[in-house]
């Protein structure tokens, strides 16, 4: 019963992100990958409920198909994290599938009873070729986990190069479809079919459940970049700068450095546009008519910090700027916290404690502070 569950919840799922509107192609990926489960899934169920007398003519099927799963994770986390799609370089990835299906050709071209005859002795006279097909399935899921996770860690760093924010845009969500895939993994290696698919059932499950909270899977709405106030000035160095300069020490002189960092701690001062909740280093680039690469540049050579910390530094000083200040009563802890740019109290407390070493209400209490 648990199986015929996952079977309906993949194709509810995969009808859902089939009529998505202006549909990506991670989402396309990602709609192939769910008809591949529910396919994997529909075999075991027929196998395992012994039905397979009925349909014989589907046995070995399901026998390299573990060996997609971690390429279209992969190729999945690949599209999610660079925004771009896959050259046709791709479909080499689905080489080790392909071999271990030419190499069961054979047992598929049996006549039905001779299929049903190795199944009811649990594929003896196959034993060798099948354990070679089951280390390549933990060689290849191994692998391709080890990738995604880089993939997904070259991600968060490039959001901390770029936005002054994390949340709805560092793909927890893939995180833990990948430590999922994972446990799975895992479990393939120590116990036996049955909770091999019930572990894939919860997977299942799980991709809905988080799928459907995470913006723009399986849904229509993303995530709206909010613009900077107009500019009033043009800066004097920005013309020398084009979106040809390479991200590279030697492409600014000292003098560049600096007056590039005179406008960008200008522009801090007077419009104080850390307080944007979503922030980008774009945004920032473009009021100052500097390539992002540039700017971005600058404050890590100058500040030591990504454009994230560099930000969220100065949010925490006018969190404390306030609190010192008599007018602070008037606000919770939480509303002085979004005056002050960040956009969720998770993030404010992350935050805080990394860059003082303290908590907010530790650094509160220690003032002999109290917020309403």
């Amino acid at each position: 019963m648990i199986y015929v569950v996952g079977i309906v919840i993949t194709l509810f799922l995969s009808f859902i992100l089939f009529t998505k509107r202006d549909k990506t192609f991670a989402d396309n990926i990602l709609f192939i990958w769910l008809c591949v489960i529910s396919i994997q899934l529909s075999l075991f169920a027929i196998i395992s409920s012994q039905e397979y007398l009925q349909f014989p003519y589907l046995l070995g099927l399901e026998i390299p198909i573990p060996l997609l799963h971690g390429v279209f994770l992969f190729i999945y986390t690949r599209l999610l994290t660079s925004q771009q799609r896959t050259s046709w370089k791709g479909l080499l990835h689905f080489i080790p599938y392909t071999l271990a299906f030419i190499a069961t050709i054979p047992f598929l071209l049996l006549s039905p009873q001779e299929k049903v005859n190795v199944y009811r002795n649990e594929g003896e006279a196959y034993a060798i070729l099948t354990g070679i097909i089951f280390f390549g399935i933990i060689v290849s899921g191994i692998t391709y986990t080890i990738l995604s996770l880089k993939e997904l860690v070259k991600h968060r760093n490039k959001i901390k190069n770029n936005y002054s924010y994390t949340e709805k845009i560092n793909l927890q969500w893939l995180f833990w479809l990948i430590i999922g895939l994972s446990c799975i993994w895992v479990i393939v290696f120590f116990a036996d079919d049955k909770y091999i698919f019930s572990s894939v059932v919860l997977y299942v499950l799980f991709i809905g459940y988080f799928g459907i909270k995470q913006v723009g899977i399986f849904t229509n709405q993303l995530p709206v970049e909010q613009p900077l106030p107009a500019s009033t000035e043009q800066p004097a160095v920005a013309n020398k700068l084009t979106e040809d300069s390479k991200y590279d020490k030697a492409a600014l002189t000292d003098q560049q450095l600096k007056t590039i960092h005179y406008e960008l701690m200008q522009l801090i001062t007077q419009k104080k546009v850390y307080l944007m909740p979503e922030l980008t280093l774009g945004m920032v680039s473009q009021q100052l008519n500097v390539h992002p690469n540039i700017l971005s540049q600058v404050i890590n050579r100058v500040e030591q910090k990504n454009f994230f910390d560099f930000i969220n530094t100065l949010r925490v000083q006018e969190f404390k700027e306030r609190v010192a200040k008599l007018e602070h009563e008037k606000y919770t802890l939480l509303a002085l916290a979004h005056e002050c740019g960040f956009n969720s109290k998770t993030s404010f407390n992350r935050n805080f404690k990394s860059i003082t070493g303290s908590s907010p209400s530790e650094y509160l209490k220690d003032l002999k502070v109290v917020l309403n």
